[in-house]
C-alpha cells in the first residue's frame, strides 16, 4: 500500500483499471468489472471501480463504502425502499450491513472509499 504524504489521481475517467473480470455476484450473464486501489492503510482503501451493464447483488458486511459516481448510470434497490437512480456527480453511502441490488444501465465508474468496521473493544 502507498504511504506517501499525498496521492494525486488525475483524469480518473482515463485511468486504466486493468483487465476486466467476471462480476462474481452478477444476476446478468456477462457482466465484467475492474478496479484499481489508489491508496490505503489498515482499515481503509480508496480507489476506482468500473462495471459493465446488468444486475448484481451487493452486501457490505464488516465495512462501510462511500462512493461517488464518475460516469454512467445505475439504479440501486434496497428492500422496502423505492429504487434510487445515480449518475455522474452523485454520492452513495452504504453502511456496514447494507444489502441491495445494483442495476447498471450504462457502464459505471466510481471513486470508492472503504472503511472497515472498528473491532469491538
Amino acid at each position: 500500500m502507498n504511504q506517501q504524504h499525498h496521492v494525486a489521481a488525475l483524469r480518473p475517467l482515463e485511468r486504466d483499471l486493468g483487465e476486466r473480470s467476471p462480476k462474481p455476484t452478477a444476476v446478468t450473464d456477462g457482466m465484467l468489472e475492474a478496479s484499481d486501489s489508489l491508496w490505503g492503510r489498515a482499515g481503509l482503501d480508496v480507489g476506482y471501480w468500473e462495471c459493465t451493464p446488468g444486475r448484481f447483488t451487493a452486501t457490505r458486511d464488516g465495512y462501510t463504502e462511500i462512493c461517488q459516481i464518475l460516469s454512467g448510470r445505475v439504479s440501486i434497490e434496497v428492500e422496502g425502499e423505492a429504487p434510487v437512480t445515480l449518475e455522474a456527480g452523485d454520492t452513495l453511502v452504504m453502511p456496514s450491513g447494507w444489502r441491495g441490488v445494483w442495476t447498471v444501465h450504462e457502464t459505471v465508474r466510481k471513486l470508492y472509499v472503504i472503511v472497515d468496521d472498528a473491532p469491538a473493544p
